[in-house]
């Protein structure tokens, strides 16, 4: 059975233009990489470029963080009439959100994070969904009775990731647990963790039991996965964008892509650029050779182009 695949946010990879050509390839629902109440409370210029949307992007979801609860609000408040859903970001676990208790630090204060969550709510007039991990790994997990109070609280949709805090990307996501906070609550939850192909998508669908399903690290570099799993799937509105089955040539039309999107969009910016054209040619033979292209020339053109030219000559 057809269920909504998601692309989740990550920093320095979900920026517009990469999020728009997911939705080329295949993703139903795109959510912005998380973004700190702090910078966008106080209005900072580079905060705010992270929430930057198109009409192409519906429904337009930004994902927020923060541990204070009036910058939160105030974050929400000033997202009213541009987000369609907004997003609670309680589980990342990079050291630099959890040391300020904000993001996966959060489950480790379950009333802080309902507390957050309720002013959150109560601000908005448009839906309010949150990602959140099994737990902190320092004690118990507690996802399966956070999550109830969540729904409670009046949250449309839950995510979850099968790892906890501690864990960060290691080991193997717990799907188990995935299923128990299914179970728990009536509103949908989306797994997300260890989601790399068709095959992984099934088995974790039949785990877990879950409304949708989220692919973060497997879909860097790798838009085209969206598509690869509903065609192998026999899932329905499947229809690949580029008329090729060799890797080359699709990473290639990808990458001219995420170029024109960029272009019509952001612009060229060398903080995502770079990223994501170590992330295209990532696994490709000779992909050394691409990378040199962007230690050569910082130059944002010459970056795209230099791209460009080394997928199409090895795709030709």
């Amino acid at each position: 059975m057809a269920v909504p695949l998601a692309l989740a946010p990550m920093a320095g990879v979900s920026d517009l233009p990469y999020r728009l050509l997911a939705r080329e390839c295949g993703a139903d629902i795109t959510i912005t990489e998380f973004t700190s109440s702090a910078g966008l409370s106080r209005e900072v210029a580079n905060s705010w470029l992270k929430l930057e949307s198109d009409e192409r992007e519906q429904p337009f979801i930004p994902q927020i963080f923060g541990g204070d609860v009036n910058e939160m609000v105030t974050t929400v408040e000033m997202l009213q009439g541009k987000a369609d859903i907004i997003d609670l970001n309680f589980g990342c676990p990079a050291p630099k959100i959890t040391k300020i208790c904000a993001g996966a630090a959060l489950m480790g204060q379950p009333d802080d994070l309902v507390a957050i969550t309720e002013a959150c709510i109560n601000a908005s007039d448009v839906p309010v969904t949150a990602k959140l991990r099994m737990g902190t790994g320092y004690m118990e997990n507690n996802i399966a009775e956070l999550a109830p109070r969540l729904e409670d609280a009046g949250v449309m949709r839950l995510c979850v990731h099968g790892r906890t805090l501690k864990q960060r990307y290691t080991g193997e996501a717990d799907w188990g647990t995935i299923r128990e906070v299914v179970e728990a609550v009536d509103i949908p939850v989306f797994a997300n963790g260890d989601i790399t192909d068709a095959q992984s998508a099934q088995a974790c669908l039949e785990a877990t039991q879950a409304a949708g399903l989220m692919i973060g690290r497997g879909a860097i570099g790798r838009p085209m996965i969206f598509n690869e799993i509903k065609s192998e799937l026999g899932w329905c509105n499947s229809d690949a964008p580029w008329d090729s089955v060799d890797d080359f040539a699709i990473r290639s039309w990808c990458w001219n892509r995420y170029l024109e999107l960029a272009r019509e969009t952001t612009g060229l910016q060398s903080k995502w650029l770079n990223r994501h054209a170590v992330a295209f040619t990532k696994g490709l033979p000779g992909a050394k050779n691409a990378r040199k292209v962007i230690a050569k020339d910082r130059d944002t053109e010459a970056v795209a182009s230099g791209i460009q030219n080394w997928l199409q000559e090895k795709s030709a």
